[in-house]
C-alpha cells in the first residue's frame, strides 16, 4: 500500500534529504512539502494524509503547536535537532521522533514501523485513534520510560512532581498533576482529589470517602466526591448486604 506523507520543515536541506530518503522505498508517495506550517493546512483539510514529517522549530507557528490544532488522523513523525521535546511529543500522541541528522538507516526503522502501523490499522488490529494508545512515555532519570496505562494503579502529585504508582514499581516524573492528566484516557482515570488521580479498574472498594487501592487507602476530595463515586460505581452491580 502507498504511504502519502508531506514534508515540513523551514530547512530546504532537511526538506531535500527526506525527499532523497523517501524515493528509495516505493511505496511512499511524498504530495508536498512546504517550509511554512500554514503553507500546509490546505492540503492537509483536503487529502488524505497518512504521515506528516515535521520539524518544531519553525516561524509563526511551531510543531507542537500545529499538532495540538490539527484535525487530521495522520501520523506524526517529529524531525528535530532537539532532543528536550521528546516527552511533551510523545503526550500529543507522535508516533515517531527523529533526531537530526537524521541517519538513512533510523529513516528506514521509522517507516517500517509506519507501514505495520498502517498495515495492521487496516485490518483492524490495531488502535487507530491517538486517544487509544496503550502507553506513554515519560521521561526518568535521564532515560525515556514506556508505561503502559493498564499497569497504572494511581498517580500522586508532589509539587512540581509526581510520582506515577504501577503494578511493579513506580516512578517520579517532573510534571503537574494536569498536565499529566490529559494524556491519560478518561475512561480509565478519573481525579479523585486535588493530589491523587487514580485507575477506576484497580479500586478494590470504597469506604466513606476513601477508595483502597492495592491496600492503599486513598482520600476522595469534597469537590470530587460525588462525580468520582458516580464514576467509580457506574458500571457495577451491587446488592447492599442485609
Amino acid at each position: 500500500m502507498k504511504i502519502k506523507c508531506i514534508i515540513i520543515d523551514d530547512e530546504p536541506l532537511a526538506i531535500n534529504i527526506l525527499k532523497s530518503f523517501s524515493k528509495e522505498f516505493k511505496n511512499i508517495e511524498v504530495l508536498g512539502s512546504f517550509n511554512n506550517p500554514i503553507e500546509a493546512l490546505n492540503l492537509l483539510e483536503n487529502n488524505s494524509i497518512d504521515v506528516i514529517f515535521l520539524d518544531i522549530n519553525m516561524p509563526e507557528i511551531n510543531g507542537l503547536e500545529l499538532i495540538k490544532s490539527l484535525s487530521s488522523k495522520a501520523l506524526i513523525v517529529l524531525t528535530t535537532a532537539y532532543r528536550e521535546y521528546a516527552v511533551e511529543s510523545y503526550q500529543l500522541g507522535v508516533f515517531d521522533y527523529l533526531i537530526k541528522p537524521i541517519p538513512f538507516k533510523r529513516f528506514l526503522k521509522s517507516i517500517t514501523k509506519i507501514d505495520e502501523f498502517l498495515h495492521l490499522q487496516k485490518n483492524r488490529n490495531y488502535p487507530t485513534k491517538i486517544d487509544e494508545k496503550v502507553f506513554f512515555f515519560y521521561k526518568v532519570d535521564k532515560k525515556l520510560i514506556k508505561v503502559k496505562f493498564d499497569t497504572i494503579l494511581y498517580i500522586e502529585s508532589l509539587k512540581d512532581y509526581v510520582r506515577i504508582f504501577t503494578e511493579s514499581e513506580d516512578y517520579i516524573v517532573h510534571s503537574s498533576l494536569t498536565s499529566i492528566t490529559k494524556a491519560l484516557p478518561p475512561k480509565n482515570f478519573i481525579r479523585i482529589h486535588k493530589s491523587f488521580i487514580i485507575s477506576i479498574s484497580k479500586v478494590k472498594f470504597i469506604e466513606g470517602n476513601t477508595v483502597n487501592i492495592a491496600s492503599k487507602r486513598l482520600p476522595i476530595g469534597r469537590k470530587y466526591v460525588t462525580e468520582a463515586k458516580k464514576t467509580i460505581l457506574s458500571p457495577a452491580l451491587f446488592v447492599q448486604g442485609q
